[in-house]
This record gives C-alpha cells, structure tokens and sequence, in this order.
C-alpha cells in the first residue's frame, strides 16, 4: 500500500511557480505490474472510436497520439485503485478540490490511458493565454482554484528519445500566445522554445495544472512504448468532458470515498425524503 502524501509548503511553492509537480516512486511497484499486465490485455484489433465494454478508443489509428483508450477506469480493479490513490488525491484536493467552499469535493473529469510507439507525438496546447475556465489556473485569498489538475503516470521508463511530456514552466500564468502557435498547428514541439521534456520512471506521476502549455516530444525510439495513464481531477460541480457515464457495476465496486469522486452530486428521484443528496457511506464498498 502506498503511503499517503500530502502537499508541502516547497510543494505549493513550486506548483504556483511552475505550474506542475514530479512525484517520484508515487505508484507502489506491485501496481505497476498489475496496470502494465492490463494494458497488454488491451485489444490490439479496437477500431478506432470502438467500444471495449464501456471503455472506448479515442485516437484516429494515425500513429501520431498513438493507442488511446477513454474511460479508462472502467477497464478494471488496477484503474479503480487510481481513482483516490494516497500519492497524490490530497494534492488533488489542495489544487482543485474548491477548498473551504460550499462545494468542496473533486470530480473525474477525464481518464484515459496511451501507448505509444515509434513516430507518435502530442502537439502544443493550453496556456494561460485565452485559456478556458475549466482549466484555469487560479490562487485568491489564500487558496487554490484551479479548474483542473492532471496526474500523468508512467508505467514505462520515459527518458530522451521516448516521446515525453513537454512542458512551458510557468505558462499557466501567461497573458500572451506563445509565437511558436498553440493548437493552430497540430506539428510536434520538440523546438518549441521554452518548453522542457518530462523525463519519469515507471511508478513516477506527473502532475501539473491543465492550464500550462504542454504535448509530447517525438518518439524516436524504436523499441518498447512508451505507456501512460492519465487521470483529470476538476472541482465537484464538474461534467466528463467527452460525456461518459459509469456503469453501475463500477459504481457498486467503488468505496464510499472513491464514488464520491466518480458522482459526486447523487441524482435525486421523486419521493426521496433525504436533504443531503452527496453523501456515501465510508465503508469499502457503497453499494
């Protein structure tokens, strides 16, 4: 079992510089193995945009993103235990959590998992420059609001030459378009000044708030793959941005804390009594 973690003041510092955080050893080893057993299962013959159960592909089959499967959390009990890992579900709650508000709670926004292998690719996106409220990045009146906050979590060696993440520290602040184009040329970022390439071991996350500019370099290894799974954590009163919904079964697996983040406001039906709507028991399962 991981030990659970909590955000420093060096930590908080950091994040507000920077714009994101390397939690190193942050995903126990015996997980590791259990995820990266779950993605050799994943079906190599998926059409793009195909349904595996309730988890579906997302990517063009054009090698440039590589291999995406959306909704990862309903691909099994290795996903589920991401959903409120210790490593970093209190950085969660500190960064987008809505701390001492009337809506505190997180929400999944976003969870999808990617492999990819020699050419592939992510172009240049986000920035503070014009950004979106959902992934604004914001500290007022001593604490955090941000729209969104991402863990990035390596199963594999991710070093030169292995398609890392890239990052523009500090460009979640940015009041301008960075010259180099965000968004408006999907091409690879690998000279795009400013930016820096991520470099993890397999159980290393990085998390980092969805308003810095960031993609990924160009994989030119070729052997191996590059694998990751990414988790989108937004404030409670958040919807999943694609429109996925989760199964019951899913549901009635989740403990009391994790269905809390996956539904955080529980639908009301005619004739219920109850005036707290959100609450779930804290047992190991809620269902």
């Amino acid at each position: 079992m991981a030990t659970a973690r909590q955000p420093s003041d060096l930590d908080d510092y950091l994040f507000d510089l920077r714009g994101y955080l390397i939690l190193r050893d942050a995903i126990e080893p015996e997980l590791i193995t259990r995820l990266n057993e779950a993605f050799d299962a994943f079906p190599a013959d998926l059409e793009p945009w195909g349904w595996w159960g309730n988890v579906q592909r997302s990517d063009d089959g054009d090698n440039a993103k590589g291999y995406e499967l959306q909704n990862i959390v309903e691909a099994g009990p290795p996903f589920e235990a991401l959903i409120d890992h210790p490593s970093w579900i209190e950085y969660m709650r500190r960064y987008a959590g809505e701390v001492d508000s009337y809506v505190e709670g997180l929400f999944i926004d976003e969870c999808f998992a990617s492999i990819r292998r020699s050419g592939g690719y992510f172009y240049l996106h986000s920035g503070g420059y014009h950004g979106a409220i959902r992934g604004q990045y914001r500290y007022v009146n001593g604490v955090f609001r941000c729209g969104q906050v991402n863990a990035l979590m390596a199963l594999t060696d991710i070093g030169p030459g292995d398609g890392g993440t890239m990052v523009i520290p500090g460009s979640h602040k940015s009041n301008f378009a960075h010259p180099q184009s965000i968004g408006r040329d999907p091409a690879p970022m690998d000279d795009v000044e400013g930016a820096i390439e991520v470099h993890l071991n397999a159980g290393d996350v990085l998390l980092f708030c969805d308003g810095i500019t960031h993609g990924g370099s160009s994989r030119t290894n070729t052997e191996g793959e590059r694998r990751v799974v990414i988790y989108r954590y937004g404030p409670s009163w958040a919807a999943t941005r694609h429109g996925y919904r989760y199964s019951e079964d899913l549901l009635r697996r989740a403990s009391g804390p994790q269905r809390k983040i996956l539904e955080p406001v529980r639908p009301r039906h005619p004739g219920e009594s109850r005036q707290v709507t959100d609450e779930y028991p804290d047992d190991e399962a809620s269902g």
